[in-house]
This record gives C-alpha cells, sequence and structure tokens, in this order.
C-alpha cells in the first residue's frame, strides 16, 4: 500500500488491554494506531473518527448507523468480532466502498475460550440470588448482613435457549443438584434432552422456574421475548439473568416488575443502551445485580479477538483484504 501513513483506531478499549492482548507490531511498523479507552457517542465520533482509514470494533460498544458512516469520508475499512454486527449498517458500508472484516471463530484460537459467558453468567447467578452486589456495597460503607440468599441446589433453573451457552448452563446445573428445564421456538424435546434439560412450553419456564437464564441470539423475533406477560408468571421468589442481549427482554417492564418486587430480582449483564445511561432506574433497584457486559471480557478471549482484528488490518494493509462481510463493497471502491 502506497500513499499517506494509514490511520488506525481501536474503539471502545475500556480496560486498556488491547495493544497489550495482541501483537499489533505489523500493524504499528506500517500505520498509526490510536487507541480510544472510552466509548464515543455519535456526535462526538464524526469529529474524533474523521482522519481514520480503518476503526476496529469489539463486539456492539460502538454503533455505526448510516448517518456516522457517511460522514467518515475517509473511512475504508472496519474490523468487526463476529460474522455480523447489529447495529452497523451493512447496506451503508457497502455503498460507500467501506470493507467489513469479520472474526474468524471457527478458528482454533477460539477453540478453548467458549467458556467465559457460561461460566460469567454462572458467577452472576449465584451473585444475584446470594445478594452478593448489595451485601458488598453494604461492607463497604462499614455495614454487616441484612439479607437472605436462595440456595440453588434443588431449585430449577429455566434456560431460554440450549445452545452452546445454554446447554454448558444445564451442565453447571447438574453439578450444583438443580433442574434444568428449557424453551425456544426450534427446540425439541430430543435436542433438549441431548442438551441435558427438559423442554416444556414457554408459560411453562417462566411458571416452574426458580431463575431463568436468557441464551437466545438476538433477532427479530427474539425481540422482547421476555415481556410483561412472561414476567407476571414468574414466581415471586424467582429471578431473571441476563447475559445475552438487552433487547431480549422488555425493559421497562422488567423495571416495573423488580420494583413492584413482582419477582425477587435480577442480574444483568447486558442492556437496551450500553454504556448503561448515568440516570437509568436499573442503577437503583437494590434487588439488581448489574455489570457492565462483561460476559465475554477475559484477557484470553480479547486476545483472541483482537489477534484477528491484526489479521485482517495486515492484510488489507497488503492490499488482500481477507474475511470480507460485504464483498459488494469492493464494486463501489474508488481506491
Amino acid at each position: 500500500m502506497t500513499g499517506p501513513t494509514p490511520r488506525v483506531a481501536v474503539l471502545d478499549d475500556y480496560a486498556g488491554v488491547a495493544l497489550g492482548l495482541a501483537d499489533w507490531s505489523p500493524v504499528q511498523s506500517r500505520s498509526e494506531v490510536t487507541v480510544f479507552d472510552r466509548h464515543l457517542a455519535e456526535a462526538e465520533a464524526v469529529d474524533a473518527l474523521r482522519p481514520f482509514d480503518v476503526v476496529c470494533t469489539m463486539r456492539e460498544r460502538m454503533a455505526f448507523p448510516r448517518t456516522l458512516i457517511e460522514r467518515l469520508p475517509n473511512l475504508k475499512l472496519i474490523t468487526i468480532v463476529g460474522r455480523a454486527l447489529p447495529n452497523l449498517d451493512m447496506s451503508a458500508a457497502s455503498e460507500r466502498g467501506v470493507l467489513v472484516a469479520h472474526s474468524d471463530f471457527a478458528s482454533p484460537r477460539f477453540r478453548s475460550l467458549r467458556d467465559a459467558t457460561p461460566e460469567f453468567a454462572w458467577g452472576l447467578m449465584i451473585a444475584t440470588v446470594r445478594n452478593l452486589a448489595e451485601e458488598h456495597r453494604r461492607m463497604r460503607d462499614g455495614g454487616w448482613q441484612t439479607t437472605a440468599g436462595m440456595t440453588l441446589s434443588g431449585k430449577t433453573l429455566g434456560l431460554l435457549g440450549l445452545g452452546r451457552i445454554g446447554g454448558r448452563m444445564a451442565e453447571y446445573a447438574r453439578v450444583f443438584g438443580m433442574q434444568a428445564i428449557a424453551w425456544s421456538q426450534n427446540l425439541t424435546e430430543e435436542a433438549a434432552a441431548a442438551g441435558g434439560a427438559r423442554r416444556v412450553e414457554k408459560s411453562a419456564l417462566f411458571a416452574e422456574s426458580d431463575v431463568v437464564s436468557v441464551h437466545v441470539v438476538l433477532s427479530e423475533r427474539t425481540r422482547g421475548l421476555v415481556g410483561a406477560a412472561e414476567l407476571a408468571l414468574m414466581k415471586p421468589t424467582a429471578y431473571l439473568i441476563n447475559t445475552s442481549r438487552g433487547p431480549i427482554v422488555d425493559e421497562a417492564a422488567l423495571v416495573a416488575a423488580l420494583g413492584t418486587g413482582r419477582i425477587a430480582g435480577a442480574g444483568l449483564d447486558v442492556f437496551d443502551v450500553e454504556p448503561l445511561p448515568p440516570d437509568h432506574p436499573l442503577r437503583g433497584l437494590p434487588n439488581v445485580t448489574l455489570s457492565p457486559h462483561l460476559g465475554y471480557v477475559t484477557r484470553e478471549m480479547l486476545g483472541a479477538f483482537y489477534a484477528d482484528t491484526v489479521e485482517a488490518v495486515v492484510a488489507w494493509l497488503d492490499g488482500a483484504p481477507t474475511r470480507i462481510a460485504n464483498p459488494e463493497a469492493l464494486q463501489h471502491r474508488t481506491g
């Protein structure tokens, strides 16, 4: 690649670990790399990212709607983690000749890392049913215990989705002495049994479970899948855990259910808007355990993500872009 030195932006590196978890030297030796350690709202991103040829995203932390893409005249490549990015306007990128390079989850580097989210989900569940966050805050403030938690052994875990993560959760349930039941739109009795759970109807999942844990992919048919009607079916002693995606659960309905004590509590790692606004009502509810989308955030997983990102940027610098999610963009490239 000839001409001016390319500029590469690494976005949303909240923990400041991007450059230390992968070998960026093949990129740094041929381009100018800038790391952003905080989230950029769209208005700020227009100015901040205008000079960059490449932007490297991390999951859905940064949205790339048409209104942003069309105001970044130098942008030529976006790298994404996964094969698609729901909050990226692929059509807008293609029309402007902006290539989108996806990661390769089939790569050997990912095979030993797929427990990151289910491990976290199980930890969040324990923290939630034992009121760990609330008691931690009280201890920090000089106080002592004021809550009583729930024992998981002998209880029923309802899995909304029994794919890779849900199946792992079913395995953990057996170790903890829990019964696992499951439902999703396409789940059969045979597949549920093979995954270590008993298939039930959706209404029964919410009515029978002591803990409901969400493990379906966000799509148009799962958006709002858990609403006021489903929450109303839950036991008043039951808990909801969501480490999948925020919009699967109707956030307003959940806030209402938690605020009135309709359910005992919730453990939430994902939200409709991320980062969660400072004045959001979920932040003020004592029966909610909150975490800032940490499900996949381990040094090992981020290292694999960034290694894939480096490969994609180097391939683009070499003039041979790889793993392109929108090959139609090649027809619109101007250089």
